[in-house]
């Protein structure tokens, strides 16, 4: 249920909800907005104790959490969650860029990449070093090594990193090396994958599932925040559905609906969207236009000889040039790129 205090409650009236709340074995988020605080009690019993809690000093109403993700939601915090990576903040006025290689070849290409997505303008790294393949045969990724390398390529450039974890035993590892941990398409639900990011501190980036709702994502994001890490960012990769022309179709309504029902930021892939690198620059402005908060973009020097999705990934100009141009489209929606 959601507690909505009166302007004039103080915080030793705070403190006692706290209290009472606590001692019934129900959790509760306090969400802290420039006029009004609003309390979410979650539990399964927590119905029962609205009776007693309406008579608390300070408690101006009561309402029931309609929707099935109580955290992420906006019912119990209608204000945006900006998440902060450092001096990065994400879902703020500006717009982040993730970019880089689909996967982590070794070190001299990734920091070519890394230089010159530095200088175009993004603000994170991408790169895999754990790759999930639908064929057991291609490349899989250079795991440990890969990470070091995405360490190297930090301390020469200063931007932030992120890859992908894809299985809970390797959590401690990616950890060390990675400023935000993504989870994949493919372990959207992956429920013990999300209970473990869940339980550590470090931003998470969920893509949504290929053949996920919007309610799925939220619920897969519900997961990490009931766990206790709320630093969560959601990303549109693109569905699956009957159209053959592009790898998946990017459903760029899923960037409105999401920040219409939940209050994290949401960011797009258009490269993994669409799958072909001239389709991935008209994708990324249609996303800003529609509210993203960032964009993830492979960038190659040489896709033609990259060791996975070569065919989507952006050559440095063409990145550069995108950046230039997504900058107009950024100041017209009152952004900053």
């Amino acid at each position: 249920m959601i507690i909505v205090l009166k302007p004039s409650t103080t915080d030793e009236e705070l403190k006692e909800i706290e209290k009472k709340v606590n001692e019934w074995g129900l959790k509760l988020h306090v969400s802290k907005g420039t006029d009004r605080t609003i309390l979410g009690v979650i539990g399964g019993d927590a119905v029962m104790y609205q009776d007693a809690l309406i008579g608390f000093p300070g408690v101006e109403k009561i309402m029931p959490i309609m929707q099935p993700f109580k955290l992420v939601g906006r019912e119990i915090k209608p204000f945006d969650t900006v998440v902060k990576v450092g001096d990065t903040e994400i879902g703020g006025k500006k717009i982040n860029v993730m970019a880089g290689p689909c996967a982590i070849e070794n070190l001299d290409i990734l920091l070519e990449i890394a230089d010159t997505v530095k200088e175009a303008g993004a603000t994170f790294l991408r790169g895999g070093a754990f790759k999930p393949r639908t064929s057991p045969y291609s490349f899989q990724g250079l795991e440990e090594e890969g990470l070091k390398y995405l360490a190297e390529a930090k301390e020469r450039t200063g931007l932030n990193v992120i890859t992908e974890l894809m299985d809970p035993r390797d959590l401690e590892l990616v950890h060390r090396y990675t400023d935000i941990i993504q989870i994949g398409a493919r372990n959207m639900q992956n429920f013990r994958l999300l209970k473990e990011v869940g339980n550590q501190e470090k931003p998470v980036l969920l893509k949504r599932g290929m053949s996920s709702t919007i309610n799925d994502l939220l619920m897969s994001a519900e997961y990490i925040a009931s766990n206790g890490n709320e630093n969560i960012i959601l990303c549109e990769r693109g569905i699956r559905t009957f159209e053959n022309y592009t790898r998946n179709t990017l459903d760029l309504s899923a960037v409105p609906a999401a920040k219409e029902l939940s209050h994290l930021p949401v960011v797009v892939d258009p490269s993994h969207g669409v799958g072909k690198w001239s389709l991935v620059m008209p994708m990324a402005k249609a996303a800003l236009a529609a509210g993203a908060d960032g964009l993830m973009i492979e960038v190659h020097p040489r896709p033609q000889e990259a060791f996975s999705d070569g065919p989507q990934s952006l050559k440095p100009k063409v990145f550069a040039r995108m950046m230039e141009e997504l900058k107009e489209i950024a100041s017209a929606v009152g952004r900053e790129l």
